[in-house]
């Protein structure tokens, strides 16, 4: 199969690129896979292909950019040039562009693909009907939000003409079916990017680190958790190091400089800035705990499968997605109420003063982790290609459960 994968690719810092970047990695080493053509986003620097494994070969288009108006001609005109077997998409609604027409646009694709008779996945990441307008960061007017809301079905249309569209959740599934009738909708899990040895689950203690990881400003913000690291510091007397990795969320530049201003006076306080993909692997590794400062969810976390994936003790807001991802797949933590310091400040205290508790969540997230390898959920996309060539071929008639999902 000559598959092509629209995304974005490392050094792109748009969304999900990460995430493309270790599904390439499983696909290239398929046996059903002849050639990967990546059609990427345009970066200055080249994309990363540094991988180790032998595997078919990669073809690199960049033929698109964020908010640009033409990129459902330039990416149709390199699928034209490429002529995929199929094509995947890794998509969330932003992912064209946070211009309502750029972004609309881009997500006209699955459509055209579907025009050309060229099998088609729309991996969605989230759905507007789970986003938090407000928290995420969109807007608090409530006659916006029903604007956005209108838009959001709209789109979502658009992107239900797929011949599948796969989701990470069950309650997306759900919501897909009921809200649109849709019959074309699968459940494919998020999946953990990198499956480690099992740790020892020791971890530096001085300074023992509290991490989080992410974009941040939106419905992820720091301050709160500074503030309980604060606390925690001053009832326990703990060595205590904040470690912030990542950067401003796109829609609020210049959050991280200014909480790194106002907080100035709080030591052992690190701000990472952007982590490439070869250091993250250090940044879990050291520390003993990782923290989710949400306020809403806007999908699957990434971060939550990475942070099973090196045995790590999470601390998370009861809410959304997290608590669905607690009860679906097995994850553990402590919860907190989401927007109170005191909360999170004991959540923190309650693994950071019990080792054989930090070990204990540690050892439950990795057995989460490894459930849902990169490699098995590349094997779930590439079934779901074969159903679906089999089914335009018309060999035979799809099968369907109650659900109406294609039975493989």
């Amino acid at each position: 199969m000559k598959l092509a994968i629209v995304t974005a690719y490392p050094p792109s810092k748009v969304t999900l690129n990460e995430y493309a970047y270790h599904l390439v990695k499983q696909f290239r080493k398929k046996e059903d896979v002849t050639e990967l053509i990546l059609l990427t986003d345009k970066t200055k620097e080249e994309k990363d292909l540094c991988f180790m494994e032998d595997g078919c070969k990669i073809i690199v288009k960049e033929c698109w950019s964020f908010n640009s108006y033409t990129n459902i001609l330039s990416v149709n005109k390199a699928i034209n040039q490429t002529k995929p077997d199929a094509v995947l998409f890794n998509l969330q609604f932003m992912k064209f562009g946070d211009k309502k027409i750029a972004a609309a646009l881009g997500l006209m694709l699955p459509l055209v693909c579907k025009l050309k008779g060229i099998p088609n996945i729309v991996l969605l990441h989230n759905i507007l009907e789970e986003v938090d307008l407000g928290s995420a960061g969109f807007t608090n007017s409530k006659l916006m939000q029903k604007i956005y809301g209108f838009i959001g079905t709209s789109l979502t249309k658009l992107i239900l003409q797929a011949d599948t569209v796969a989701v990470t959740m069950q309650k997306y599934v759900d919501i897909l079916q009921e809200k649109y009738k849709a019959q074309n909708i699968t459940l494919i899990p998020h999946g953990t990017f990198e499956i480690a040895d099992e740790p020892n689950y020791k971890i530096p203690t001085e300074p023992m680190q509290i991490m989080t990881f992410g974009k941040f400003g939106t419905y992820k913000k720091v301050e709160g958790m500074i503030e309980a690291v604060e606390k925690v510091r001053a009832k326990t007397g703990l060595d205590l190091e904040v470690v912030i990795a990542g950067t401003d969320n796109p829609n609020v530049p210049g959050y991280l400089a200014q909480v790194k201003e106002d907080y100035r006076h709080v030591s052992q306080v690190v701000f990472t800035g952007y982590v490439e993909e070869h250091e993250v692997p250090l940044v879990f590794n050291e520390s003993a705990v990782v923290v989710f400062p949400y306020t809403s969810t806007t999908g699957s976390s990434g971060v939550l499968h990475q942070a099973g994936s090196y045995g790590k003790a999470v601390v998370m807001p009861d809410l959304g997605d997290l608590a669905l991802l607690v009860q679906d797949e097995g994850y553990r933590g402590e919860f907190f109420e989401p927007n109170s310091v005191e909360s999170l400040a004991n959540a923190i205290e309650n693994i950071v003063t019990n080792d054989a508790y930090r070990i204990e969540l540690g050892k439950a997230n990795y057995k989460a982790a490894t459930a849902y390898p990169m490699d098995v959920i590349a094997d779930m996309y590439l079934n779901r290609f074969k159903k679906i060539i089999e089914i335009k071929r018309g060999s035979k008639p799809p099968k369907v459960n109650s659900k109406n999902e294609i039975i493989l």
